[in-house]
């Protein structure tokens, strides 16, 4: 794997707070259609579940999100990560990123950042907070200048919006976690789940990322 941006038209972003749910969890989203899922280091339990997720369920490539240290760069590769995320960048973080092994998405939300990336060799990127940040006019604005540039768009993002950014010729999927809803996730309803993972999995025209 290259790239995370071809895997589907929208990346869950989960918040697993207790790892049992995991690999359910994770099964359900594959079902669906939706084999990349990021795990947030958000919480305690967050590398046991990506460890669990990588071990039982060999369709879902399972990555890590809110990355934004070189020692976390390190433990989410050993736990089976096969792809990070973060949400902003520095020239540590990117390098410890770079030599991870797995492919990236360093997170940005102003033009000289994605400049900077982009000297730097790094064309693919997470805009965060995407809607806060400016949304689809901002990125539809980046197009011209900077067209080398491509994105994952993450942050207040939900099934009405996603299309919208989907059509964006810079945009090659979108994060999101709508169709994770806390009280499905509590009452362990993966069948829910799976169904609107199901209908994120068809937002962009085609069914299809770009």
């Amino acid at each position: 794997m290259t790239s995370v941006l071809g895997l589907a038209p929208v990346v869950p972003v989960v918040v697993i707070e207790d790892p049992v749910d995991a690999v359910p969890l994770a099964r359900a989203l594959v079902a669906g259609g939706l084999p990349a899922i990021e795990v947030t280091l958000r919480t305690p339990g967050a590398l046991d579940a990506i460890r669990a997720v990588a071990g039982e369920v060999p369709d879902a490539v399972v990555g890590a999100g809110t990355v934004i240290t070189p020692e976390q760069v390190t433990l989410a590769v050993e736990a089976g990560a096969r792809f990070l995320v973060s949400p902003g960048w520095t020239d540590v973080l990117l390098e410890a990123m770079r030599g991870s092994g797995v492919p990236f998405l360093p997170g940005v939300s102003t033009t000289s950042e994605v400049v900077a990336l982009l000297e730097r060799g790094v064309r693919e990127m997470k805009f965060f907070p995407a809607q806060a940040a400016g949304g689809t006019a901002y990125l539809k604005s980046l197009s011209g200048p900077l067209p080398q540039a491509r994105f994952c768009p993450t942050g207040g993002i939900g099934p009405d919006s996603a299309p919208e950014y989907l059509e964006l010729p810079n945009v090659g999927c979108v994060g999101g976690s709508w169709m994770l809803p806390a009280e499905a996730v509590a009452a362990r309803d993966w069948a829910r789940i799976e169904s609107l993972a199901r209908a994120a999995a068809g937002l962009s025209a085609g069914g299809t990322c770009r």
